[in-house]
């Protein structure tokens, strides 16, 4: 066996870390078991991710699988469109060795895979627009861009009677009794054949052949199994897991931008519901979603919110995989139990959707959509009324306790998480220098004190990079002090008060993400802090929030890299309807990419003289000449404030258009 690669019990075979096209091996294969242990009947595997593979009616698949549609279910999902062939024959399988026999047979070793040609051709975003939405698209609606997707396709095809690729499959095509994720996919080098196979149903598939001499990443993968599989399929293989190698022609290498192209449109702009809702211009949603996917990858969205909606489309995805295999393995009259589940399954993805519509519609853009993260019930005070302060210490000294009264109660934790999740509304939570982990601090729920004791450059604490929110509070009064909050992965706001009061004093926050957002109907009080390194604003003030801030240095942020003025959210953030209260004093804004404070506002401006309300639009000149009175709106009260450096200017106002 090559040394780049390990056997386990478990699996049959194990990928090389060195490559994608790094050749890999299984152990030798007895006889006997590949004569009869590997030719029984298995249930049907999940098909491949064929790179967007649409789906069919349940009542179809299901039919064809022996299976009975759930009726007491909510509406089935549709299958994975590759047709099963349960029905037809059985596939022939590698499996892991019996260790028992003696007898083996060794299998001729596969040739190494040629490299895939890579075009070096790289889209615009108005390239790529024209193409999907003016070209391929065109007019059509959501339901037929399978249809539309396939021609286009198949143009190209007719451009080349055959030619040579690496067919990448699912490797459940091929083996059992392996590590998802070690093996991404079973290569095989094959000649296409350029026409399509005669199928009404999606994905577009075309005949292929092995090519001499056998070449795959799998080291010893019995040619026999391959043309078996191959005839189980009558030849066809989806044309979108059939990558071209280098070394062709030119017109092959068009058709390998061609699908490339193809898997663009699939793992990126299609979602799963779009032919399950009318929309009349599906070419204008296609447009959007390429202007969202260019705002990830330019760095208009920040890092760690595009990995979110990365995250959450995922999510949805597997959700939905889970949903349709779940009703298919129920053959007969659904039990109660098996229609909950369904149903919980099903309205589970229809939130994941819901946000992922809401999301898109968004644009994402400085913060993304907000909606309330805390799940967790307020538990009030003690029965018996007590309070406790809560040390958070690796170890406990008697120094540490030397300034609290004899009447305090006092409970040592070795993490911070442990302390508040011991927390009763009024109790205090004392943190000694060191660092910490703040996972808790996103499930803040009840009125309580969190504080340093010592210098607050030595008292870190850092966020949860598995969790979207760092700090959250709904609670009526939760107040933060003598600290520094390093955010590190998580995307939502450094601080994110969703109801309730926050106050916070002498902290510094280091931002990776956003900063400090004060939701609709929430209020904050932030003195002497530091808010530094934000990819959108400093400080975001919600329609209807409050703030108070007093002696705070906020600098650096909106950091993203746009070429789109009204991305860049300065300092501090203000969106207008309805107008959020802010007091300022004393407070250093400066080097931050925008002005100061941006103040956002509707599409039009609208204000009362005497008994006419005369409105202007949002583009209007005329708005910058009404800074002063925009400000008296707000109820904007700033005296003794040092604004400087900031890239657009100290006040500003942007529409939000």
């Amino acid at each position: 066996m090559s040394s780049n690669c390990t056997m386990t019990d478990s699996t049959s075979i194990v990928e090389s870390p060195e490559g994608a096209n790094e050749k890999l091996t299984t152990a030798t294969i007895n006889q006997e078991e590949r004569g009869d242990v590997a030719t029984r009947a298995e249930q049907q595997p999940r098909q491949p991710a064929a790179f967007g593979a649409k789906t069919m009616s349940p009542s179809s698949a299901s039919a064809a699988a022996g299976h009975r549609v759930v009726s007491a279910s909510p509406p089935p999902l549709r299958e994975a469109s590759t047709p099963s062939r349960a029905d037809t024959g059985v596939r022939r399988r590698l499996l892991t060795p019996n260790r028992n026999r003696d007898e083996t047979v060794t299998v001729e070793e596969a040739r190494d895979l040629p490299t895939i040609y890579i075009s070096p051709y790289k889209y615009t975003q108005k390239e790529k627009v024209t193409l999907y939405c003016d070209q391929i698209f065109g007019i059509c609606k959501a339901e037929a861009a399978d249809e539309a997707m396939s021609k286009y396709l198949t143009d190209q095809l007719t451009t080349k009677r055959s030619w040579t690729g690496v067919w990448r499959t699912n490797p459940e095509l091929f083996l059992v009794n392996y590590e998802e994720g070690l093996i991404p996919y079973v290569g095989i080098l094959v000649e296409v054949l350029c026409k399509p196979c005669q199928s009404k149903i999606p994905p577009l598939r075309v005949m292929v052949s092995v090519v001499e001499p056998f070449s795959s990443n799998i080291a010893n993968l019995p040619r026999e199994l391959v043309e078996e599989v191959l005839n189980g399929e009558d030849h066809c293989v989806p044309l979108l897991e059939v990558y071209p190698i280098e070394e062709q022609d030119i017109t092959v290498n068009n058709i390998a931008q061609a699908l490339e192209n193809g898997r663009f449109f699939y793992d990126f702009l299609w979602r799963d519901w779009d032919d399950e809702e009318e929309c009349e211009d599906y070419a204008g949603l296609i447009e959007k979603r390429i202007q969202l996917y260019y705002d990830i990858q330019d760095g208009s969205i920040p890092g760690p919110i595009g990995e979110r909606f990365k995250k959450t489309l995922e999510k949805y995805r597997n959700k939905r995989l889970e949903l349709i295999e779940y009703q298919n393995s129920i053959r007969d009259d659904p039990l109660p139990v098996e229609a909950v589940e369904c149903w919980k399954k099903y309205y589970e993805i229809l939130m994941l959707c819901g946000l992922l519509k809401f999301w898109e519609d968004m644009r994402l853009r400085a913060i993304g959509p907000f909606f309330p993260r805390i799940l967790k019930r307020r538990k009030g005070q003690r029965a018996s009324g007590k309070i406790v302060t809560h040390i958070v210490a690796q170890m406990m000294t008697t120094d540490m306790i030397n300034n609290f009264s004899a009447e305090t109660l006092i409970q040592q934790h070795d993490s911070l998480d442990a302390a508040l999740d011991s927390c009763y509304s009024g109790d205090t939570v004392v943190i000694f220098p060191g660092e910490y982990q703040g996972t808790s601090l996103g499930l803040l729920a009840d009125d309580i004190i969190i504080k340093g004791a010592g210098n607050r450059d030595d008292l870190i604490i850092f966020s949860d990079p598995a969790h979207d929110n760092f700090v959250a509070s709904k609670a009526t009064k939760v107040t933060l002090m003598n600290l520094t909050l390093v955010q590190n992965g998580t995307c939502d706001g450094i601080v994110v008060i969703e109801s309730g009061q926050m106050i916070l004093e002498n902290c510094v926050f280091k931002c990776e993400g956003t900063g400090v957002c004060v939701l609709t109907g929430a209020s904050l009080i932030m003195k002497n802090c530091e808010v530094v390194g934000a990819q959108g604003a400093g400080v975001e003030l919600f329609p209807g929030s409050a703030a108070t801030l007093e002696g705070n240095e906020i600098h650096h942020c909106s950091n993203v890299k746009t070429k789109d003025m009204k991305t860049l959210l300065g300092g501090i953030n203000l969106k207008v309807l309805p107008p959020p209260l802010l007091k300022m004093d004393n407070n250093h804004i400066h080097d931050n990419q925008g002005y100061g404070i941006t103040i956002l506002l509707p599409d039009k401006l609208c204000y009362v003289r005497g008994d006419d309300v005369e409105c202007t639009a949002g583009g209007d000149k005329r708005e910058w000449d009404l800074l002063p009175k925009a400000m008296q709106n707000l109820s904007l009260e700033m005296n003794t404030n040092k604004l400087e450096a900031n890239t657009m200017g100290d006040i500003g106002l942007i529409p939000n258009s």
